[in-house]
């Protein structure tokens, strides 16, 4: 029954991982779900403060996942009108896959920008910050990821 669950809990590392980078697949969230299911053979028992602590950074990656775009929007000069842009095209950029997801919040920066009545340029550093943002945070979960698949292997060894 052990080896089934390393097994399992290697495929959700990998598919965890990946999930970084495809925006449909929660990746951090499925790569902590992997190293749940490691702690639960016989061979690995991480503690109780251990399992806690990466289950709060997931939560927090998670979030800020959300949260950085808008931030990056703002940053870079981005009004009400192109936060709320980056948001909405964040929404729907879900629903065109992983393009979607990286132009959404960039397209939808830019629209809200020009809406505001900004030059082109203007709209376009703060659809630039937004992109930003989106890159940000694909490093942010590719990084968490990277941790909890180097816990897995050296729970292993």
């Amino acid at each position: 029954m052990d080896i089934l669950l390393i097994i399992i809990s290697g495929l959700f590392l990998i598919v965890g991982f990946l999930g970084c980078i495809l925006p449909i697949i929660p990746g951090v969230p499925l790569s902590y779900i992997g190293i749940v299911i490691l702690h639960l053979t016989k061979k690995v028992q991480f503690s109780e403060q251990f399992l806690i602590t990466w289950a709060i950074i997931v939560v927090l990656i998670q979030v800020l996942d959300y949260i950085i775009p808008i931030w990056g929007t703002k940053k870079f000069g981005g009004s009400r009108k192109g936060v709320l842009g980056s948001t909405l095209g964040m929404i729907v950029g879900l629903f065109f896959g992983p393009w979607g997801i990286i132009l959404g919040p960039f397209v939808g920066a830019f629209l809200g920008e020009m809406m505001a009545n900004k030059t082109k340029k203007e709209a376009i550093k703060a659809a630039f910050g937004s992109f930003i943002g989106i890159i940000f945070g694909t490093i942010s979960k590719m990084i968490v990821a990277g941790f909890l698949i180097y816990y897995y292997f050296e729970a292993l060894l």
